[in-house]
């Protein structure tokens, strides 16, 4: 059962990845392209204002069609790889978390699953270290990662006492912990100055976790999906 839990969760975290790819396409890829061309020092090819398009540095200074067509699918095909491989790791921490609590992942509860990772994993750590676009000015690496990796230990006990635990003292220590990181300041970088526009950064930041929410949800409920079909696969039939 055990290799079929981790099997079950490979899968859904694959399925979920390659979902989530065309959302990164249309909501955060634009973004990080605008982005870029700001971090060479050039305008945009198109008025932020105005929405922007699927548009590549190359687009933008007048690459030929074919040169920029490859250039978006090599960028969508390593996308849709990433987040393949991305999502079938978020599938092993909620398999593994189901199971070392004794808490069956289901297609029911997938849902919930996949935002306790969300907030575990990306919303916690957003509240210090919000999601940044290329050319944005940041604190040193090693800081960061530490603040992140206590913004993620705290939150994620936290909600484990406050969900599992029955004694209201440890419910409210649960409370503590998530609430910790809002009290201990995230590493900033002592020169704010950047050429992306605020607007730009803070319409990423909104698209980024909308992005990393859905992705979550959906990792728990194929996870759940998976495990269910399993479930019924490997309980005996009645004679």
């Amino acid at each position: 059962m055990l290799a079929r839990t981790l099997i079950a969760a490979l899968l859904a975290g694959m399925l979920a990845g390659l979902a989530i790819t065309p959302v990164q396409s249309l909501k955060t890829t634009p973004l990080i392209l605008a982005a870029e061309v700001f971090e060479d020092g050039g305008a945009p090819a198109h008025d932020h204002a105005a929405g922007l398009s699927f548009v590549t540095p190359a687009m933008a200074h007048g690459g030929e069609d074919e040169e920029s067509a490859t250039l978006v699918a090599s960028r969508l095909g390593g996308t849709a790889m990433a987040n393949m491989v991305l999502g079938a790791g978020f599938a092993l921490l909620l398999a593994a978390a189901s199971l070392a609590f004794d808490r069956p992942l289901t297609a029911r509860n997938g849902a919930v699953w996949g935002l306790a990772g969300f907030a575990v994993l990306t919303l916690a750590p957003a509240m210090g270290l919000p999601p940044e676009l290329p050319a944005m000015p940041a604190a040193d690496l090693g800081a960061r990662q530490a603040w992140w990796l206590m913004a993620v230990l705290c939150t994620g006990g936290g909600l484990a006492g406050l969900v599992l635990s029955r004694r209201t003292w440890q419910r409210l220590f649960g409370l503590v912990l998530i609430a910790a990181p809002l009290f201990i300041p995230a590493p900033h970088p002592a020169e704010l100055a950047s050429p992306i526009p605020p607007s730009l950064a803070a319409e990423f930041a909104v698209a980024s976790l909308a992005t990393s929410a859905l992705f979550w949800v959906l990792i728990g409920l194929f996870s759940g999906l998976v495990l269910d079909a399993i479930r019924r696969t490997a309980s005996p039939r009645p004679a």
